[in-house]
């Protein structure tokens, strides 16, 4: 019952004391009137038509910074429905959206717009059909049932080239490919690398160089690519937001190339995703969605572990804002082991950073992005002077 209705019989009340004190039977009429009408309305907005289903729609899928446009239609049990129904929406981070609902027989609608979202994923908490009587004595609210997350993708760039295509030197000045032809390691063996298992040892390779070689896993696919992004809690959220449009971009360019890749979010949980179908790489943006920077560990700890995807991957990509000297001393050590190594340095206050000579001389292939650099760009490898031309 609404304020009004208790308004209502708290006058009924009074009326019908007052006609009992006075003696006045043209008050009795008026006393049961009131009690009629909020019994009425409160039976009305229980006994009549029920919302039975709710179904949403957005206009267009969801990219950060734009507006959301949501649809909502509710279905009645008969077109015998309360005048006034309205859609209450909860969200876990934006609050409370009341909507007003217009007829169409059986069907209410009704639409809103959520503002200049910034990317994640908003799950919705509750959704009440509230139904009020065409006076305002009586309301009440139905829930709706669990409803789906809306999830606002990173606005990401679509790349021809890739900065890391046209590969890195050896030391020796031969240049390796990034991109490599698909296919199967068989017996191969290479320089032992940090954090790699001693149960890998190629013993009779060892003792022939005098140094330490590894197996190579016979059945690892040559076209295993890692797209590592590291969430650390210390980045900054525009900072991240940047590493997240450049980590997506970067796997939808190999995704579009056929390229069997995986990424590994390095937050809180680490989260790994393999992309090998179109299905894959929707669940990989959803979570480059959702991606939260709340990591604690070290950024060498991206690379570390014997089943870690992004330390067995024979190309990686790692995206992050730290260089640490460790995880610069083991980029350098995977790239004198002849294994491809990128790392896409998002530096919010651009500083200049000495460690990405070092890598760029060791083999690895650097592309740093500020926080006004155009993304496209920065991640084709493209020289200003090219693009102008372009």
């Amino acid at each position: 019952m609404t304020a009004r209705g208790r308004g209502a019989l708290a006058l009924g009340v009074g009326v019908y004391l007052a006609a009992w004190a006075f003696g006045s039977r043209a008050l009795y009429p008026v006393a049961v009137g009131l009690f009629a009408a909020v019994l009425l309305a409160w039976l009305a907005v229980r006994l009549s038509a029920r919302p039975l289903g709710l179904h949403r729609t957005l206009k267009t899928q969801p990219v950060e910074q734009e507006d959301v446009q949501v649809r909502v239609e509710l279905e009645l049990e008969s077109p015998f429905a309360p005048a006034g129904i309205t859609l209450v929406d909860r969200y876990a981070k934006l609050g409370e959206r009341r909507i007003a609902l217009h007829r169409a027989g059986r069907f209410l609608w009704g639409r809103y717009a959520l503002a200049s979202m910034p990317r994640g994923r908003y799950p919705v908490e509750s959704v009440d059909a509230e139904v009020e009587d065409p006076f305002g004595l009586a309301r009440i609210r139905i829930p709706l049932g669990r409803q789906p997350a809306i999830i606002v993708y990173p606005r990401l760039v679509e790349l021809d080239r890739v900065f890391s295509d046209a590969g890195v030197h050896m030391r020796d000045g031969r240049r390796l490919l990034l991109q490599r032809p698909s296919g199967f390691d068989v017996h191969s063996v290479r320089e032992y690398v940090e954090g790699d298992s001693l149960r890998k040892v190629h013993w009779p390779s060892t003792a022939r160089r005098a140094q330490l070689m590894v197996k190579e896993v016979e059945d690892a696919p040559r076209d295993e690519l890692a797209v590592v992004l590291d969430a650390h809690i210390e980045t900054a959220r525009a900072t991240f937001d940047v590493g997240v449009r450049a980590a997506g971009s970067l796997l939808d360019a190999y995704a579009r190339r056929g390229r069997r890749a995986v990424l590994v979010l390095a937050g809180a949980t680490r989260v790994v995703q393999r992309v090998h179908a179109e299905g894959d790489w929707l669940r990989a943006l959803e979570l480059l969605a959702a991606a939260e920077a709340d990591g604690s560990d070290p950024a060498v700890a991206l690379l570390a572990g014997e089943g870690n995807p992004a330390s067995i991957a024979l190309d990686l990509v790692i995206v992050t804002s730290r260089l640490p000297g460790a995880l610069v001393e083991r980029l350098v050590q995977r790239a004198a082991a002849h294994r491809s190594t990128a790392l896409v340095h998002v530096d919010g206050a651009r500083r200049p950073e000495p460690a990405l000579l070092r890598l760029q001389r060791s083999g690895v292939a650097v592309a740093s992005i500020g926080p006004k650099d155009d993304l496209a760009e920065a991640l084709s490898g493209v020289p200003p002077a090219e693009a102008a031309n372009a």
